[in-house]
């Protein structure tokens, strides 16, 4: 028996015209996974989000905003373990210090990273040689 083994690597521009599409790649995977014997639809939502709010964070407040910067979103998925790796250029931050969203006076924005460590199982940010990495997993 071989095992199963996705792997999806996506480059965009700097733009926020393509969250759709890496939402859509997240949802379509989550919805094809043969061997999930969870709530499919609520995965393929989950990894919507995550996916959507991880390259905006990643366009929007880490980039240095070149036209021809890029991020690089990775998706690989291998027995029970989906790995997303999203990878940025910019001054990175500190995770740990990420305030949790003030939920008696909500705004706009400053909530991506709540649910992504809340629907995720493993939520960190390093930095690489040339590059930071935002890395969440989710046991299936």
């Amino acid at each position: 028996m071989c095992k199963s083994v996705i792997q999806v690597d996506v480059i965009i521009p700097t733009q926020t015209k393509y969250l759709h599409l890496i939402g859509s790649i997240g949802e379509r995977i989550a919805k094809e996974l043969d061997n999930y014997t969870g709530d499919k639809d609520a995965l393929a939502y989950h990894l919507n989000l995550v996916l959507t709010e991880a390259t905006a964070n990643a366009i929007k407040h880490a980039t240095i905003p070149t036209p021809e910067d890029t991020v690089k979103i990775q998706i690989h998925i291998e027995d029970n373990e989906l790995n997303i790796k999203v990878y940025d250029h910019g001054q990175g931050f500190d995770l740990e210090n990420v305030p949790l969203p003030d939920f008696d006076h909500p705004k706009e924005g400053g909530m991506g990273l709540f649910f992504i460590k809340t629907l995720m199982d493993s939520v960190t940010y390093t930095r690489q040689s040339d590059c930071n990495v935002l890395e969440i997993i989710k046991y299936l």
